[in-house]
């Protein structure tokens, strides 16, 4: 179970103004998978360049790090890979928010999005196979072995959730052939 802080300082503002989201990273990861310690949650976000004032209204600056609405706008405004932190004063824990913008992975794991209840919210979740299939792009960039003992985790304990014909799909899709070979190790 992740650290109930993250949620509550993180996706309960977005749930607040109606935000729409995803959890994934590793926060995602040890729901479909076993625990592991995480002081940040990396989200998705569907956001336009006039959502950044309401962001600084539910992150206000007395409590926490938010770029300024000019950048959070910019990042907004563009087409793939925008992106932007959130830290909380006091703790220091983080949120990374990847923007939506128009990767077709993004737009699929937002159709495929399933509710998991934390403490008493129902946050939304990208689905397992999105949670792997960037797991895989980041051990290819980075080499981690930390990604493949979380893909490894999460289809011993929810291979029943998976679609294992989707997931091959964008598996072949962003050539993922290689470090998805590299899980069965």
């Amino acid at each position: 179970m992740p650290e109930a802080d993250l949620i509550e300082l993180f996706v309960a503002p977005l749930e607040r103004i109606g935000i729409r989201y995803l959890v994934t990273g590793s926060v995602a990861a040890t729901l479909y998978g076993e625990p592991r310690a995480t002081h940040d949650i990396d989200l998705i976000a569907i956001l336009r360049a006039t959502d950044a004032a309401r962001l600084a209204e539910a992150f206000p600056a007395r409590a926490f790090y938010l770029p300024p609405a000019e950048v959070i706008a910019t990042e907004a405004a563009r087409e793939g890979h925008g992106h932007f932190n959130v830290i909380h004063s006091e703790t220091g824990l983080k949120a990374d928010v990847f923007l939506a913008g128009r990767d077709p992975l993004h737009e699929w794991a937002f159709q495929h999005a399933r509710d998991y209840p934390i403490g008493a919210m129902r946050v939304r979740v990208a689905p397992p196979e999105y949670v792997i299939l960037r797991k895989l792009e980041f051990y290819r960039e980075g080499g981690s072995e930390k990604h493949l003992r979380d893909i490894r985790s999460m289809l011993g304990l929810s291979s029943e959730l998976l679609d294992r014909d989707a997931l091959m799909d964008w598996i072949r899709r962003l050539g993922l052939e290689s470090q998805w070979s590299e899980v069965d190790k």
